[in-house]
């Protein structure tokens, strides 16, 4: 039992949370949270689909036509830091704050265990598309962008006064230098958009999910950008949304008792990207592209990328249209048993829904029944790269308490490390998941489901975190493409290397796929 007192209650009506929630995140940390029973991986005609050439110009241009019904948007999730783009950088300048001289980074170079990176940045510093931008900054303390002055270059670069890099989100650092400007994600999330986001009447419909903290500033680099895109003629529709109070998840103890800070008052984490489904739902969107704010690449070899964006939104129309029809007969009152084999076939050939009466002629309503409850779900179609050794959950075939099997994006969090048969599973992986997901949120009649009824919540994270020196207990919801979308139905794509492009640390951008030409 727990107490909430008329102080806690208020807290809780501020953050449009319920009690009855509190009470079940409790519960989750006094139970635990399972893990997921890994069968086999996803490979190759078994659970992941590849494309020939000509499969992947056929469904890019059924998506073609799709485009111009305004059906698309983008769904970027934006909200994230970028401090830990520059982790290195940030320890050692933390590490010598109060140390000036080319000696200390000399000893720094030569002792630390980054010393390596630090040594690549200042050789380097020229080519990262930040560079004329430091430099101006620089010029005006009367300093040269180089390492005789690394303390003033880190300073500039990743505080204010100066770039305030660090402080930033991700979409609002340059990632790409241009002959006559430089890019952001943002712009060029954008950019992409006007590919394969754009409508008839060319207006092009993105959504970025982004902190309250940093809305005004995204807003003002919004108008600096905006006539680079609006002078071909294009009408940009972007939209923005925060992360909801209401999505935080109680912090507790190791004891699982309520924690609370100094003055008493309930402490409140944030409840990890898979909260972003309640942003996601809000949209009311129909073919919905969600790709990561990192994730991008320069005009130059944006052209693949957008190619397979189109075939997998093409596939998943191509997919739609089946689907749909079969729900409508199965939203019939009479069906025949011929109907209903058809359907079930279409059920395991695609989504590998296994139905175990569907050979039974006399369960023929209870079988209408189940596979319209299997079939009238979210759709999602997933990009997935082969493995090359790069972190991140991969497609998996899962199993269920009830026997039955269904496509999964597992991370290795929520497989069970003492487990050598589920671990010798998860490393037998062929591919990963670079978050590129087309997904289709509108059922067979148009409208829009409610998302969060096909969530599994048994599929969060407990971790282990310290406030104000006092250990506690945070508890993530499920990941927006694990558990949140965990009974959704779901198709695999091999799409390749060249579309998955991360920026993930600050040396990323000196990859030759996001420098100049």
């Amino acid at each position: 039992m727990f107490t909430i007192t008329k102080a806690d209650q208020q807290v809780l009506n501020d953050r449009g949370i319920t009690v009855q929630q509190i009470q079940q995140q409790l519960e989750t940390f006094r139970e635990g949270i399972p893990y997921i029973t890994l069968d086999r991986p996803c490979t190759i005609n078994d659970g992941i689909t590849r494309f020939s050439s000509d499969t992947l110009d056929s469904y890019a241009n059924i998506f073609q036509d799709v485009l111009s019904s305004g059906r698309a948007t983008k769904f970027v999730p934006a909200s994230g830091a970028a401090s830990r783009m520059f982790k290195t950088l940030l320890t050692a300048l933390e590490e010598h704050q109060d140390e000036h001289t080319q000696a200390v980074l000399e000893d720094l170079l030569a002792h630390s265990k980054d010393s390596n990176a630090i040594d690549h940045f200042f050789q380097q510093l020229e080519a990262f598309p930040f560079y004329e931008d430091l430099q101006v900054q620089l010029a005006d303390q009367g300093i040269e962008a180089n390492g005789q002055h690394w303390k003033a270059v880190l300073q500039t670069l990743l505080h204010s006064p100066g770039l305030n890099y660090s402080n930033l989100p991700k979409g609002l650092l340059k990632f790409h230098h241009y002959s006559d400007h430089s890019r952001t994600p943002i712009e060029e999330h954008i950019a992409e958009g006007c590919v394969y986001a754009q409508d008839a009447s060319r207006t092009v419909r993105i959504h970025f999910t982004v902190s309250p903290d940093h809305e005004k500033l995204i807003h003002e680099h919004l108008g600096q950008i905006r006539h680079r895109v609006e002078s071909q003629n294009i009408q940009l529709d972007v939209t923005f949304s925060h992360q909801s109070s209401s999505t935080d998840t109680i912090a507790v103890d190791p004891e699982n008792r309520l924690f609370r800070d100094s003055t008493g008052t309930l402490v409140f984490r944030p409840g990890g990207h898979g909260a972003l489904l309640h942003n996601l739902h809000n949209l009311q969107g129909d073919i919905v592209f969600i790709k990561n704010i990192d994730n991008v690449v320069p005009q130059r070899l944006v052209d693949q990328s957008n190619r397979y964006k189109m075939a997998l939104g093409g596939y998943l129309v191509s997919i739609q249209h089946q689907l749909f029809q079969h729900l409508n007969t199965l939203s019939q009152e009479v069906i025949n048993e011929k109907q209903l084999q058809d359907i079930a076939i279409f059920a395991e050939h695609t989504f590998g829904i296994s139905i175990a009466d569907k050979k039974n002629p006399q369960s023929v309503k209870i079988l209408q029944q189940l596979l319209f409850e299997q079939l009238n779900r979210p759709i999602r179609v997933c990009g997935m790269v082969a493995n090359t050794g790069e972190p991140g959950g991969g497609p998996f075939w899962v199993t269920h308490h009830n026997g039955s099997h269904s496509l999964q994006i597992v991370e290795s969090s929520q497989v069970d490390p003492h487990s050598e048969d589920q671990q010798a599973i998860l490393k037998s992986s062929t591919h990963f998941n670079p978050v590129d997901l087309v997904c289709g949120v509108r059922n067979f009649q148009g409208q829009p489901f409610d998302l969060p009824r096909f969530t599994n919540p048994e599929t969060g994270f407990i971790s282990m975190k310290s406030y104000q020196g006092r250990d506690l207990k945070a508890l993530e919801l499920p990941g927006l493409w694990n558990g949140a979308m965990a009974l959704w139905n779901t198709l695999f794509v091999e799409v390749p290397a060249s579309t998955f492009n991360p920026v993930k640390t600050v040396f990323d951008l000196l990859r030759p796929e996001h420098q100049s030409a």
